[in-house]
């Protein structure tokens, strides 16, 4: 069974998103092994400098180096400038991965300010879900929805229609 992370930065504080997230996590233990890994998001002033934004950039990505180095791991980055994929090219991404003897799928969103370009190069793919732009934590929602629905159409399962 594959691993499936996605690691992110900051908490979900509103309940409503905790509990959408859970819901998905449920849903994908039919499929994986599913976690959201939280990681502390870089405090910066209300209007940080270039030098302040790349410096937690650095910082965030050396808290990404476990995942990123993982052997036998698959590396997604969300990423704005990453290709957008239908959910059944997802599911084909996927389903290549595990095929191909990737255990271990990881997805990474970034805080306030993306991924550092480092992290982004050293993924095997870059993935946008949209050109516009979402609340992290409503892009975590569906994120985990699209991999639930990925997981379903590998599986000829009923929910993907």
């Amino acid at each position: 069974m594959q691993k499936v992370n996605i690691v992110c930065f900051g908490n979900l504080k509103e309940k409503y998103w905790r509990d959408a997230v859970a819901e998905y996590s449920k849903r994908l233990g039919a499929f994986c092994t599913f976690a959201v890994v939280e990681l502390p998001e870089s405090r910066l002033p209300s209007e940080p400098s270039e030098k302040e934004i790349a410096a937690a950039l650095t910082k965030e990505s050396a808290a990404l180096e476990k995942f990123l180095g993982a052997k036998g791991a698959y590396n997604i980055a969300l990423c704005i400038e990453g290709k957008t994929v239908s959910s059944e090219a997802l599911s084909e991404r996927l389903t290549d991965a595990a095929a191909k003897g990737f255990g271990t799928v990881n997805l990474y969103i970034g805080s306030s300010y993306g991924l550092a370009e480092t992290v982004k190069e050293r993924c095997q793919f870059r993935l946008s879900m949209s050109p516009m732009t979402f609340p992290h934590q409503l892009a975590r929602v569906m994120l985990c929805e699209q991999l639930y629905r990925a997981y379903s159409i590998a599986c000829n399962g009923k929910y993907h229609k």
